[in-house]
């Protein structure tokens, strides 16, 4: 079905500009009149399948020590990640479908190392190969995905960033080839696209026999870059000619991983490539449009049949931060809960994923930074957690508006029992005090409001109630707070 689209608009273009949500001076602090915020649970938008993040490139071997992470840190960082109670309680992890011949740090080995000379040649597989020494099979994202598991993630996705090199026309996992036997691509007459079809649809069945049902899978990541690194180019006619055969190959697998389309590096990209599958009449083909949020900041949402996710997006270039907002910087913490509004509420997007959960690096590419055994938990964690927290997989958007209030943004989710999840962001620089009304409130509803700031990290604290008129709260200036009622 097509999923009603919101006419906000957006009001700003990247990530690594400058501050999206400039400062909003209003009234002093603590003297802003109250504001009525509306929910109607009648007006319903798309569903909600869930956030999540990538340990993709052997960054989850950190989360298990390989640069000295203690095991009880270990256990922190996954319930960090993961738990519903001290956590942010992500439920997607993507995993990445390793071409490399090695598996080095940084890298990630392919179940086919060996070229069999010719697209109609067998193939030899080597699920062992992949281990990681150490950390375990598929450069160790088995072991990350086992735990995920355990902890409640209840969606996986994997994504290959590139074919193996010999399926590719420049010979080559990484500078951008194109996939051999696709709209334009000549191989020496070679078409190499079953063999690629064969391929990810095994590495789906090792998981299978390791216990694990992969939902999506994506045979492109970033199609539109020609990079250092593993990558493969496709335009939308070429991803519909592979989809042409990837298709009734999974179909004949018996899986039911459906296919997911184009992972471009942003949203434009994306679009430009959904567009031409759905010219060359493959859009039926998918389970999932996917995007990512770098080139292009996400905008309008897409003209498709399907469901929208966000599948990576970090800042990748400003400065190095903790915290929930200084001055706007595109790492901060505020900044993230306004980018993952703006998919919700513009973009339509039902999922939101940030590029790492948790590696050592000292930039903001992971919403947690490891350092030997210390662990640094970014602001923006917390931004992902007030939606997953208290918005989860099967909810639906509802509407939510208020009358002059330029500096709140603003969604709400009911989820499957009926409770529901405002969030209110304050962009300004006083309190602003409002009055939620259309929540489903009866006499056994429970309501809890939930702050984010630079002085809390999900923290609980009390709304007032008046009966079944509505839920009073204060939002203190540059914060979040959630405003959840009991199914």
């Amino acid at each position: 079905m097509a999923y009603l689209a919101v006419t906000f608009c957006s009001l700003f273009s990247s990530v690594a500009a400058n501050p999206p949500w400039p400062p909003h001076h209003g009234h002093g602090w603590g003297e802003s009149a109250e504001t009525v915020v509306t929910v109607d649970t009648g007006k319903r938008y798309q569903p909600f399948d869930g956030m999540g993040f990538a340990e993709a490139f052997q960054r989850g071997t950190q989360i298990y020590g390989a640069d000295g992470l203690s095991e009880a840190n270990t256990s922190y960082v996954l319930d960090l990640l993961y738990s519903n109670k001290i956590g942010a309680a992500m439920t997607i992890l993507r995993n990445g479908i390793g071409s490399s011949l090695t598996n080095p740090y940084d890298l990630m080995k392919t179940i086919e190392p060996n070229d069999p000379g010719s697209p109609d040649s067998e193939p030899t597989y080597d699920w062992q190969g992949t281990v990681k020494p150490g950390f375990g099979l598929d450069s160790g994202q088995l072991r990350v995905t086992k735990d995920a598991i355990a902890r409640g993630v209840q969606t996986v996705y994997a994504d290959a960033w590139s074919a193996p090199g010999f399926i590719q026309n420049n010979s080559n996992e990484n500078y951008g080839g194109y996939l051999c036997g696709v709209t334009g691509i000549d191989c020496d007459g070679e078409d190499w696209r079953q063999a690629y079809a064969d391929y990810l649809v095994k590495y789906l069945m090792f998981y299978k026999e390791e216990g694990i049902h992969i939902d999506y899978v994506g045979f492109l990541n970033e199609p539109d870059l020609n990079v250092s690194y593993a990558s493969m180019l496709s335009d939308g006619q070429q991803a519909a000619d592979f989809l042409e055969v990837f298709y009734p190959t999974l179909q004949a697998s018996g899986l039911d991983t459906e296919i997911a389309c184009c992972d471009g590096s942003g949203w434009d990209q994306s679009r430009e490539r959904i567009e031409g599958i759905q010219a060359a009449g493959a859009e039926n083909t998918l389970g999932l449009v996917t995007s990512h949020g770098y080139e292009s900041y996400p905008d309008t949402p897409f003209d498709t049949q399907h469901k929208v996710w966000e599948t990576e997006w970090a800042d990748l270039n400003g400065e190095p931060t903790l915290a929930w907002y200084t001055n706007g910087s595109s790492g901060e913490g505020l900044t993230w809960a306004n980018n993952i509004h703006q998919l919700f509420a513009v973009s339509n997007a039902s999922a939101a994923l940030y590029w790492i959960g948790a590696d050592n690096t000292t930039t903001n590419s992971a919403l947690i930074l490891l350092d030997g055994d210390t662990v640094h938990v970014s602001k923006r964690l917390w931004a992902f957690g007030q939606y997953s927290r208290f918005v989860k997989p099967g909810a639906t958007r509802i509407d939510v508006s208020a009358s002059d209030a330029s500096a709140l943004n603003m969604t709400a989710f009911e989820n499957s029992d009926g409770s529901v999840a405002v969030q209110i962001i304050n962009n300004g620089d006083s309190t602003e005090n409002v009055r939620v009304a259309g929540l489903p409130l009866h006499w056994h509803t429970k309501v809890s409001g939930w702050l984010t700031n630079n002085d809390h990290d999900l923290t609980y604290v009390p709304v007032g109630r008046f009966g079944r008129r509505g839920v009073h709260a204060s939002v203190p200036p540059f914060s979040m707070m959630s405003i959840v009622t009991s199914g």
